[in-house]
């Protein structure tokens, strides 16, 4: 049978949304640069500075001179451009197809990786606390930052200063090795580290994707090339990389079979950081019969095993980071949903915070029960991250990956165009401007 022709206009169409989709992606490897290369300044680089001893801090810095902005309320326009960018790929991932977003995802990881630590001390704060240990003696969940003055790593702590360590026991005896190479090989390093912990994540959800039915161009667009993912998470060196690659490893052996290795990894992610174990409980209660057993089975033996090394390193002062991450509760961030509704309202944010905790506790319940009765618990998983970042009185704006990849690969149109607009708001969280 003689086949129709094909009309000029239906082989342009997708020759058009191909063109658009590669310039918006250089057009966001465009916008990205100058974000990764802010002037050195303490609103920009906090613990850095150029020339003399702190030049190693500089990282791209060093091929740009002064940097491209100096101005917050400039650098703010252009992350919001950025975001913009970023959703028009969402729309066009299809087409722009896996290897263009695998290559801009290289591209994209590599600048923030190199960038000087963006927006942020924690950097810092993770090496001294690897100092104190490895070079000082000190035990990081008895001794803070102050009492080594004069470290290099220490003196640039701020806010932290007299705070003991929050971070999991793996992470910080991880990082002994590098407390005992110096300060810029630690920095460097846990910069590399946080980007291939994103880079992972993707391949993880691209992967996942696949098997739930969703785009993997798009899922992997939408965790990896955030804008926030990628000045703050990764330009700032976060830990929360780590953790969540982990995590979302733990999630892949759930969906795969695998419930032993999934307990493990859930247990390891927390070990990290606390965080790590938030989708936990939702694998557990989506998990039937002898799975959810082997699945109980896993966390239980890490546990342990944790346990015992954290206490033959750190004795019981290890469970200080339970207490430190929870008083980090006590703290309000400006740009808080509960703050926000409080200076909008003027009711008092205290009570703003109890009603959200509250309502919150109520919604996972019901989301753990949903879970149970056959509910996917990804997309409830995903659902009840985007109510702790949205009832939190305290949130930095790269807290965003918590949620990222569950709601990629969660197939809830919804939850994904919630937390688009959650990166909207969470834009202006950490840069230096005032509204």
């Amino acid at each position: 049978m003689e086949q129709p022709p094909i009309s000029p206009a239906t082989t342009a169409a997708p020759a058009r949304r191909r063109l658009l989709a590669r310039l918006a992606a250089i057009a966001l490897v465009a916008v990205s640069l100058p974000l990764a290369t802010p002037a050195i300044d303490p609103e920009f680089v906090p613990g850095g500075g150029s020339g003399g001893d702190d030049g190693w801090a500089d990282g791209l810095l060093g091929l740009f001179g002064d940097g491209f902005v100096s101005r917050p309320a400039v650098y703010l326009g252009l992350l919001w451009l950025a975001i913009g960018i970023w959703a028009v790929l969402l729309a066009y991932a299809r087409d722009l197809g896996m290897r263009w977003t695998t290559w801009v995802t290289g591209v994209l990881l590599a600048i923030f990786v190199l960038a000087p630590p963006l927006l942020s001390l924690d950097l810092f704060s993770y090496i001294a606390y690897a100092r104190l240990g490895a070079e000082h003696g000190l035990n990081p969940y008895e001794f803070a930052p102050a009492a080594i003055p004069f470290d290099d790593a220490a003196r640039r702590v701020q806010d932290y200063r007299d705070a003991v360590s929050v971070y999991g026991p793996l992470f910080t005896l991880g990082t002994y090795p590098l407390g005992l190479l110096g300060v810029p090989f630690a920095l460097w390093s846990l910069k590399l580290v946080a980007g291939a912990s994103v880079a992972a994540i993707a391949a993880i959800v691209a992967r996942l994707a696949r098997l739930r039915g969703v785009e993997p161009a798009g899922a992997v667009a939408f965790v990896a090339l955030n804008p926030i993912v990628l000045v703050q998470l990764v330009g700032g060196g976060h830990n929360d990389a780590l953790t969540i690659a982990i995590a979302i490893a733990a999630i892949a052996a759930s969906l795969a079979g695998r419930p032993l290795t999934a307990g493990v990894g859930y247990v390891v992610a927390a070990a990290v950081k606390v965080s790590g174990g938030i989708y936990a409980p939702f694998a557990i209660a989506g998990t039937g019969g002898g799975g959810r057993r082997r699945l109980i089975a896993g966390i239980a033996a890490a546990l342990a095993v944790v346990a015992a090394v954290s206490l033959l390193s750190f004795g019981s002062h290890a469970s200080e980071a339970l207490s430190v991450a929870g008083g980090n509760q006590d703290r309000i961030s400006r740009w808080s949903v509960p703050a926000v509704l409080s200076r909008g309202t003027g009711i008092d944010v205290d009570a703003i915070r109890t009603l959200a905790v509250v309502a919150l506790g109520i919604v996972v319940v019901w989301l753990l029960a949903a879970a149970a009765r056959g509910l996917d618990w990804v997309r409830a998983a995903g659902w009840a991250t985007l109510g702790v970042l949205l009832a939190t009185a305290y949130i930095v704006p790269w807290y965003l990956i918590w949620l990222l990849p569950v709601a990629a690969i969660s197939r809830d149109r919804v939850l994904i165009g919630a937390t688009i607009l959650l990166t909207v708001f969470q834009a202006v969280n950490g840069i230096p401007v005032t509204f």
